[in-house]
């Protein structure tokens, strides 16, 4: 555990990401508040909260598809074994799903046991363990939180993510392929959760672009992550920039019959799935935003995720309030899609404040 002064140094350097800008406070913009029914009755309570938690959850799996039981104990092998700098580094392969295996990286600091946990998200792991030569995006979450006490999961899609990624196969799916990803997420938790070095109440998620997404979706829909990071997903459904493209069948626009590439939903390439129905009906990710409450979380936004998204954002803030909780919803921003230096320091701040 850190120090209280460290805690007070860590908040210092990650505080000033809590507050929207002064402009933009109490700017609830265009969104439905989730603190409403779906028949328009308000949340009176704390009771009242709990019941409409459980509206969103039931609407949200409805439309993706409802999930397949959960892994009670999914397999780890160890394959590798390498000791880098301070750290092991592990490699893997991990039961995402029911007898479906993919590799991973499992990184281990030095130290005792009872440590906080993170779970990774990219396309591949190789970014996230630090084993990639482009370092200088960085995406390398996972070695750096290692590096820094936490014990790391590192992942990445089961195939590429363009292939349409389907459960339980291509002839029977069930599941948006988006919702999908969150259902394997949940599943790493548990074996995050296995390790007897591992504090199973500690357990963080983070994802960069499609990982971001992926982080978003299985943290909000799964509570057992203690606390999320989520960099430059497209944290609201926006049909004015093409990487915020929750409409593309790899994500939540899949029919059967159909996983060609959308592009901007037209006339001509009209919305599908799961995604047609979610935003014809008005639905927002802000209703998923909310199921994090009291839960922290913090956007890293970039290119896709201006500050102008604390519009949506503020309504999680108004949940925490109404459940009597501040500073659990944070965004940094910067230019780029692509992480930067900075925004990777600030993310490990960021889980160092919440999980140590």
């Amino acid at each position: 555990m850190i120090s209280d002064n460290y805690k007070l140094e860590l908040f210092a350097k990650i505080g000033k990401y809590f507050s929207p800008p002064e402009v933009l406070k109490n700017d609830f913009g265009h969104y439905h508040s989730p603190l409403n029914f779906y028949d328009g009755r308000h949340v009176l309570n704390k009771e009242d909260w709990h019941l409409r938690r459980g509206e969103i959850l039931d609407y949200w799996h409805g439309v993706m598809g409802r999930w397949h039981e959960l892994l009670t104990k999914p397999r780890i092998r160890y394959v590798k074994k390498e000791y880098v700098e301070n750290l092991t580094r592990h490699t893997v392969s991990i039961e995402y799903a029911g007898n479906k295996f993919m590799n991973a990286y499992l990184l281990i600091p030095d130290g005792d046991g009872n440590l906080p946990a993170i779970l990774v998200l990219y396309y591949t792991p190789e970014e996230s363990a630090g084993l990639s030569p482009q370092k200088c995006l960085h995406i390398d979450f996972g070695y750096r939180l290692a590096q820094r006490g936490f014990v790391t999961l590192n992942i990445g899609a089961p195939e590429p993510i363009r292939n349409v990624i389907l459960y339980p196969d291509r002839e029977n799916p069930r599941i948006q392929p988006l919702s999908f990803l969150a259902y394997i997420a949940a599943n790493c938790h548990s074996i995050l959760s296995s390790l007897q070095m591992v504090d199973c109440s500690r357990i963080g998620i983070v994802g960069h672009s499609m990982g971001g997404k992926w982080a978003m979706f299985a943290s909000c829909l799964y509570d057992k992550f203690a606390c999320a990071a989520w960099s430059d997903p497209g944290i609201v459904f926006d049909e004015t920039r093409a990487d915020v493209n929750y409409w593309e069948p790899w994500y939540l626009g899949f029919e059967k019959g159909f996983t060609g590439a959308i592009g901007f939903p037209c006339a001509t390439q009209p919305r599908r799935g799961a995604y047609k129905i979610l935003y014809e009906t008005g639905r927002e990710l802000v209703e998923l935003h909310a199921l994090m409450a009291p839960r922290p979380f913090f956007v890293a936004g970039g290119s896709e995720d201006t500050p102008n998204r604390w519009r949506a954002l503020n309504h999680t803030v108004a949940v925490n309030r109404f459940l009597r909780f501040e500073n659990r919803v944070g965004m940094m921003n910067r230019k780029e899609h692509n992480v930067d230096k900075e925004t990777n320091k600030t993310i490990c701040n960021f889980f160092e404040y919440f999980l140590k």
